[in-house]
């Protein structure tokens, strides 16, 4: 019996993984042909706006989604606390696929700093120009879009680490948010998210299946003045970060989450669902 058991348990854990990403991806493509068509049909305003709440209506139908398995969780409200906020620039460090989806989810007015390649993609790119999200190259250019777009009272999601994070307890940091935040004269407002599995990291197989339940918070960090000089203001950055996501494995020194996604321990308290 516990055999069986634990085999229709493994199936429904797959069935809630793969089904769910299968999910995502035919809401992204429903919403492709209507972006397309919309795209220069509407104002430039008008679009942003649209493609916005579009897109964090659907990435929270989605979360909400896994959530009624009850083997993924999302402690997401700190986020709500940002969502009449004066413009910002939103950094989380990046620990997985699904850390763009959680912030989106939460907050209506985002541009998301996407790779050029990204834009492209049949899944994400007609939804994501219709939102007038920015490249991420040519690197002066996105400096500017995102410089112009704080003017209607947006946030700017950009990960500070460029990829998905690969060394524990954070990548080293590249300079783009330092430019921005200089250039625009923004805060910055560090978001600390932590999880307890490894699951869609860098490197981890798409088809393979990590311990359930899954649990992901967001929480808020510090917020950093607009700098005035960037060097300094990017040390000062990276130090926090591997700072604060240091605490989250400092009960397991020889544990690193995402060099050892069989083992990865229990980083946060468990809320209820």
């Amino acid at each position: 019996m516990r055999a069986a058991l634990r085999t229709l348990v493994n199936g429904y854990d797959y069935l809630v993984l793969y089904l769910g990403l299968a999910w995502l991806g035919a809401l992204c493509l429903a919403w492709t042909p209507i972006a397309i068509i919309a795209y220069p049909l509407l104002s430039e305003r008008r679009g942003r706006a649209l493609g916005r709440y579009v897109i964090m209506a659907v990435f929270r139908f989605y979360l909400a989604s896994l959530s009624l398995s009850r083997r993924c969780s999302f402690d997401l409200a700190a986020l709500d606390a940002l969502r009449d906020a004066p413009p910002l620039i939103l950094a989380p460090n990046h620990p997985c696929m699904l850390d763009a989806v959680m912030v989106i989810s939460r907050l209506p007015n985002v541009a998301c700093v996407l790779k050029a390649d990204l834009m492209k993609n049949l899944f994400l790119g007609a939804g994501g120009r219709l939102a007038r999200y920015i490249r991420n190259e040519p690197v002066r250019r996105m400096v500017q879009l995102a410089t112009g777009d704080f003017a209607c009272g947006s946030h700017l999601l950009l990960f500070p680490e460029g990829t998905r994070t690969t060394r524990c307890p954070v990548n080293p940091l590249k300079g783009s948010i330092g430019l921005i935040a200089h250039h625009a004269q923004v805060p910055v407002q560090t978001l600390l998210i932590e999880t307890d599995s490894a699951y869609l990291s860098k490197g981890w197989p798409l088809f393979r299946r990590p311990p359930m339940p899954i649990h992901y918070r967001v929480r808020l960090g510090k917020r950093f003045e607009p700098p005035q000089h960037t060097r300094r203001f990017m040390a000062e950055l990276e130090h926090y970060f591997a700072h604060e996501l240091a605490q989250g494995t400092a009960s397991h020194p020889a544990d690193c989450l995402l060099r050892q996604p069989e083992r990865a321990p229990d980083l946060i308290s468990r809320s209820p669902q």
